[in-house]
This record gives structure tokens, C-alpha cells and sequence, in this order.
């Protein structure tokens, strides 16, 4: 909870009983490697913060190929945001790519913390606007020729390749495993 806590003090101030508010509103979740914390086809109901472990965005493209959109690693927000606070229902998956730990809010605690902390709005609009832009801007260029999108990749996501199976990274980058081998060798 103390990773949590550290992190929403980057974005505004608390005192003691508004950080007693916010730990008696989240519960921790373990999420085994595989599982979903959120999925396409209904409506998001929470925001997770990662403790320990990476998350991956995906989807299913037309061809029912596995898509992965962006990774999520520890000190993040892990939420689809948009969807959650329109109460639409999502087209994307939030994929554990390894076991992961995560300090969870449903959605009306998330939003109930604004009638207990007086800043709360401020505080976590800088976070949710912090998290759409890491998702944004991580995302690799179609323009950009393979090896480029991996030497971006490498210096987005540092942490991640040697974490989460391959076919994920190759999936993000937009080729085959094979051609991600190459790319590596080639790198190397």
C-alpha cells in the first residue's frame, strides 16, 4: 500500500486521515499470469494500481488475432478510464502477462474518495492523465520500420522484455515472432 501512497503524492498532498481514507477504500488483488482484470464486452467497473507484476492492453482485430495495444508495469494506473467513467462497454482486454499484485478501487470508491479528500479531483486527474499519456505516446509508429519500433520499444518499456512472453512483444510491435528473433539478432 506504501508503493500506492508514494505514488499519489507525486500528484498532490494528504494528510494523515485522508491517506487512513484512501487504504480503508482499496483492497489488494492477486491476479495469476493469464487472468483478466478487465475484458471486452462489459462495462469496467475499477482502477488498479500495480504493485508487483505487467498487465497488457489488448484486443482482437477482425481476423481474431491477438493484438496487444500497450504493457502496464509497476507504479502504474491500470484502468480502461475512458470506458469506466462513460460506463460504456469496453472493446479492449487488461491482461496479467505475469502474476501480478494490485491495489484495486471499485469504481464508486475511486470516485467516493472526492467527498472525503478535498483535492482528490485535481490529484487524480494528473494521475488518469498521466496514464492515458504513457498509453498514449508508448504506442509504436506505423511509419517506423521494425527495428526502429523495437529499439523504441526497448527504451519505452525497459523493464518488460525480459518479463513477458515474446509473442506479446511481437504482437505490439506489429510482426511475426520470427521476424522479432531476427530483429534481436540483428540488434544484438
Amino acid at each position: 500500500m506504501d508503493s500506492l501512497i508514494d505514488y499519489i503524492l507525486r500528484f498532490g498532498h494528504l494528510n494523515t486521515s485522508e491517506i487512513a481514507s484512501i487504504k480503508a477504500s482499496a483492497t489488494e488483488l492477486q491476479l495469476k499470469k493469464g487472468n483478466y482484470f478487465s475484458e471486452a464486452g462489459a462495462v469496467p467497473r475499477q482502477v488498479g494500481f500495480v504493485v508487483q507484476g505487467v498487465l497488457r492492453g489488448c484486443y482482437y482485430n477482425q481476423a481474431g488475432e491477438d493484438i496487444t495495444r500497450c504493457f502496464i508495469a509497476e507504479n502504474s494506473l491500470a484502468a480502461d478510464y475512458l470506458n469506466l467513467e462513460s460506463h460504456q462497454i469496453s472493446t479492449e482486454y487488461i491482461q496479467a502477462c505475469t502474476d501480478c499484485k494490485l491495489i484495486v478501487f471499485s469504481k464508486a470508491q475511486w470516485e467516493g474518495l472526492s467527498h472525503s479528500i478535498a483535492g482528490w479531483d485535481i490529484i487524480k486527474n494528473k494521475m488518469v492523465q498521466l496514464c492515458m499519456y504513457q498509453k498514449s505516446r508508448k504506442g509504436p509508429v506505423v511509419s517506423q520500420d521494425a527495428s526502429s519500433r523495437y529499439l523504441e520499444f526497448l527504451k519505452n518499456y525497459p523493464e518488460v522484455m525480459l518479463r513477458v512472453p515474446l509473442r506479446y512483444i511481437a504482437s505490439y510491435l506489429g510482426v511475426t515472432q520470427q521476424s522479432l528473433s531476427r530483429i534481436r539478432k540483428n540488434i544484438s
